[in-house]
């Protein structure tokens, strides 16, 4: 009877322990949803690969949310993380060098847009891949979704690759994420590939498309008003969902290739 008693209090404290422990419990791959034990956990678990995606707060034309980046770079990053298998994502960064909000250039024309210099936006960006090494991950992939500031992360990157590899950490800037090697797509029945970095045009606006899932960010009553003159750089009356789809999975494809070739070439 007393080790039919042990064996089921055995049970039951292995129960407990795996309840609560915070390996278990940990359900996201973003940091911001996770306690300091349950990334410490993952740690101890393999993940030591910090994915640090920048966004862009600015303009997207009349027919898309001002945090369209910050929207796609989130659903991005953690289809790579899943697809790694040894990541955890730091907060999305919201701003960008987007212009000059002295003389109100570039995006800064728009109200709602945030610029931060490729200063500060590198600088943020190092920061928090040294608090990612301070933590113990050993692989730091930065990435952006918007044009400027891709030259700063490059920059930054392979300053920090060298100073760190000899340590056994990397840091690497994933451009193929962003402007994928070989990307090709066409709208149904046109003949010229549509072009993917064409501000708040047909693959911008299809990209976002595809992951409002509940109608929030894109205003496709405004298709049709969309010109040079109010921040599209392209006509979006193309733009659908399944063609986001197939562009996010042609970035997510490239940008994996790209880390894998990267972690193992010799720094």
């Amino acid at each position: 009877m007393k080790s039919e008693y042990r064996a089921a209090l055995h049970w039951v404290v292995a129960f407990c322990f795996l309840t609560t422990s915070p390996a278990i419990y940990a359900r996201s791959l973003f940091i911001e949803e996770l306690t300091w034990q349950e990334v410490r956990a993952e740690l101890a678990d393999g993940k030591t690969t910090a994915i640090i995606f920048a966004g862009s707060t600015e303009q997207n034309g009349p027919q898309m949310a001002l945090g369209k980046h910050n929207f796609i770079a989130r659903y991005l990053a953690e289809q790579i993380a899943l697809k790694l298998g040894d990541a955890l994502i730091y907060p999305i960064f919201p701003y960008a060098p987007t212009g000059d909000p002295i003389t109100r250039s570039g995006h800064m024309r728009f109200p709602g847009t945030v610029n931060v210099s490729e200063a500060v936006y590198a600088a943020v960006a190092g920061d928090v891949a040294l608090s990612a090494i301070a933590a113990g991950f050993r692989r730091i992939l930065l990435m952006g979704d918007h044009g400027d500031g891709q030259a700063a992360l490059g920059e930054l990157a392979r300053a920090m690759d060298a100073q760190l590899a000899p340590r056994g950490i990397r840091v690497l800037h994933i451009t193929a994420v962003f402007d994928p090697p070989g990307f090709s797509l066409t709208a149904p029945g046109r003949i010229v590939p549509l072009d993917l970095q064409a501000h708040a045009g047909t693959l911008d606006t299809a990209t976002l498309m595809a992951i409002d899932h509940d109608g929030r960010w894109v205003r496709r009553d405004q298709f049709a008003n969309a010109n040079a003159t109010n921040g599209a750089e392209e006509d979006p009356r193309n733009a659908t969902a399944e063609l986001g789809q197939k562009a996010l999975a042609q970035r997510v494809a490239a940008a994996l290739t790209q880390i894998r070739a990267l972690t193992l070439a010799q720094p």
